[in-house]
């Protein structure tokens, strides 16, 4: 009698068979249309399918982001700054976000007191924190931390006791706002107990901005950190509605789970590397360079950082930061970054290698022919920035961009539920039903 086979190996046989399917639909029918929507985009992760209302931002190809209709350099004139001629403070972008409205200082001001009114923690959350393994990742103790503070949702205790619908947006801004005035110090805490023995950084300073506070409960007390701090949360807040940490908010909060449920499942998906963990991959991969030239004695040079790339990419490896799923320029995002270094910080050894890589990778990208988009993204910035300053915890980094991302996701997340959007429910098809539908025109 012959043996049965496992699952594992009756699965795993059955894949080259249904790869090579899949993969023959893709490229005999790719621009065939179900409806509105090509074979090429339902294969391809929903790529450039309009069908998503995201009111707070809007990202242009050539463009860039834009936040209630003003670009990034538009926002670094326009909202209030902490200090003269200094970086726009994430509070004002909270009010532009959720009002359309350019705010006044005195408006931003009222906006930091609101947060700092909010900012109290449930005292199991700290006390979890610091229970945390050593070795758990930081968006792991992020997204957990989000969730034991659900105990606090007012929107969920207003649903259970049977609130019209109509008032579903006063208690989720309620959530909201509770939320980002506390992410801080959530993210303070998980940064103190992963890397400093649970040693406790500055106290709250509600007479600090957000930004400054924060730095300073993670033990940052240099005031050009508070600036790296304020240009950081402003310009990873939003991104539209298709990326996956907003996408997850939005649906998640379609099934009217709370926000604290609805921006947990976000930084989930922010945690992967194809998303949010890309900046610290960047970091890597340019320390990996830097380490490499110091031991063969090469100095940083287009020729060298050519080299580098090359090796990188016939590796079968990507080089991290650079294309986008949807810019096919070099992100401005990264450009303000850029700019900051340009000011502040021209002669650091990390910034120069970014730069220099700046100028060569799209060439090598281009000349390589499989990229979009050969230009730099965000994260190909951030991580030499942060290591400037002395954060060199590269596992931490996208915790950052996760208290920046709320303020963007969370801002929509009100309106979804002011404006009554309803369950995000989408159509999905199988192959037994794109090759009926492509090969006969018939639906099954």
């Amino acid at each position: 009698m012959r043996a049965a086979s496992s699952l594992k190996d009756t699965v795993f046989a059955q894949i080259p068979a249904k790869q090579k399917e899949l993969k023959e639909i893709g490229t005999k029918y790719a621009d065939k249309k179900l409806g509105d929507v090509t074979v090429s985009q339902t294969l391809g992760g929903g790529r450039d399918v309009k069908c998503m209302f995201w009111d707070t931002s809007l990202l242009d190809a050539q463009e860039g982001i834009r936040f209630r209709g003003y670009s990034i350099p538009e926002l670094q004139k326009s909202l209030p700054a902490a200090q003269a001629g200094g970086e726009p403070m994430p509070e004002g972008l909270l009010w532009l976000l959720m009002t359309g409205e350019l705010p006044t200082k005195e408006q931003a001001k009222s906006v930091t007191d609101e947060l700092h009114s909010r900012s109290k923690l449930p005292s199991h959350v700290a006390q979890a924190i610091s229970s945390f393994p050593k070795g758990m990742h930081p968006m792991t103790q992020l997204s957990a931390a989000v969730l034991m503070m659900q105990t606090d949702s007012k929107f969920a205790k207003a649903y259970q006791s049977g609130v019209n619908k109509t008032k579903y947006y006063e208690t989720t801004y309620e959530d909201c706002m509770d939320l980002m005035a506390r992410l801080p110090q959530v993210a303070a805490l998980i940064y103190r107990n992963t890397y400093h023995g649970g040693k406790p950084g500055a106290q709250y300073n509600s007479s600090l901005d957000y930004s400054a506070n924060f730095a300073r409960m993670m033990g940052y007390n240099q005031p050009q950190f508070d600036e790296v701090m304020r240009l950081y949360l402003t310009i990873h807040s939003d991104h539209e509605g298709g990326n996956v940490s907003a996408h997850t908010t939005r649906l998640v909060g379609s099934a009217l789970s709370d926000p604290y449920l609805s921006f947990s499942a976000a930084m989930c998906g922010l945690a992967g590397p194809l998303h949010g963990l890309a900046n610290q991959e960047v970091l890597g991969w340019v320390l990996e360079l830097n380490e490499e030239f110091k031991k063969q004695g090469k100095s940083v040079t287009h020729e060298t950082i050519r080299e580098f790339a090359w090796k990188t990419l016939k590796a079968g490896q990507v080089i991290p930061g650079y294309g986008h799923a949807v810019l096919r320029k070099t992100d401005p995002r990264y450009m303000a970054q850029r700019e900051f270094c340009l000011k502040h910080m021209p002669n650091d050894h990390l910034f120069k290698i970014v730069s220099t890589i700046y100028e060569v990778v799209p060439d090598v990208l281009k000349e390589q022919g499989k990229t979009k988009n050969p230009w730099p993204n965000v994260d190909a910035h951030s991580g030499v920035l942060l290591t400037h300053y002395g954060m060199t915890e590269h596992n931490y980094y996208t915790v950052l961009f996760g208290v920046s991302r709320a303020i963007g996701v969370l801002s929509q997340l009100f309106w979804d539920r002011a404006l009554g959007h309803p369950l995000e429910r989408p159509k999905s098809v199988n192959v037994a039903w794109l090759k009926s539908y492509l090969e006969s025109g018939k639906e099954i």
